[in-house]
């Protein structure tokens, strides 16, 4: 009998072990905990990509200003109901995750996105700046643009998603002044946005890129210049 009793309780206390480590067991929106919750009176780019996702979805129809207000709230309660959520009204972690935006653990490390993520909300994202930054470039330089976002989310120096990358403050002058969200992609910056998420950069691994005919920070002359496509620079 004493032998059974420490199988027994041997067994048990296995069964328990593994169940600490089962991938199952992490509570549900644990990913989610690093970004902000939102609420009725919050403002800025977490708001904008909510109001985005949910237009894309057909729960919002007003404009994306990044103004948390009563057509958003609207909007954010609808989808909880439709997905069986609590319905508050507040983006917290297990509407962050239901949204496709939960961010990495912090406790889990650096993890790169993968290039070749072929979700349709992220090819309309990247093909949205594409378009705000370079539309009417070349097929290449339109790529390029894309590759080089895309090279960011794998250097330790910028976010490591998408959606962070493009967000990031004052980043992207079409993020910053809003064209991304009033100008339409083309069917070529979709195209060139799919080719950069396959892999193709024709910058070969720039992370910056530049309009010489603009003002910019004279600092950004000093990176290691790559190649010139179109009216753009770009650079290590």
């Amino acid at each position: 009998m004493a032998r059974v009793a420490l199988w027994l309780i041997a067994l048990t206390l296995a069964v328990s072990l593994c169940g600490l480590a089962d991938p199952a067991s992490i509570p549900e929106g644990v990913e989610a905990q690093a970004r902000s919750t939102l609420y009725w009176g919050s403002g800025g780019y977490d708001v904008r990509l909510v109001q985005w996702k949910l237009q894309s979805w057909g729960y919002y129809r007003g404009s994306i200003d990044g103004v948390f207000g009563t057509e958003t709230s609207r909007a954010v309660r609808n989808f909880q109901a439709r997905n069986g959520l609590p319905v508050d009204g507040l983006v917290g972690p297990r509407t962050w995750v239901a949204l496709g935006f939960a961010a990495v653990t912090p406790t889990a490390g650096r993890q790169v996105a993968s290039r070749g993520v072929a979700r349709s909300d992220n090819i309309d994202l990247l093909a949205r700046v594409i378009a705000g930054e370079a539309e009417g470039e070349p097929y290449s330089g339109q790529v390029a643009v894309g590759a080089t976002i895309l090279n960011r989310i794998a250097n330790p120096r910028f976010p490591n998603t998408l959606s962070g990358v493009i967000f990031q403050p004052n980043a992207f002058e079409s993020v910053s002044n809003g064209l991304i969200w009033r100008r339409a992609p083309s069917a070529t910056a979709y195209r060139a946005a799919r080719d950069a998420i396959n892999g193709y950069d024709p910058t070969y691994g720039a992370i910056f890129f530049w309009n010489p005919s603009k003002p910019v920070n004279p600092w950004i002359w000093s990176r290691s210049i790559i190649v010139w496509i179109g009216r753009h620079v770009f650079a290590r």
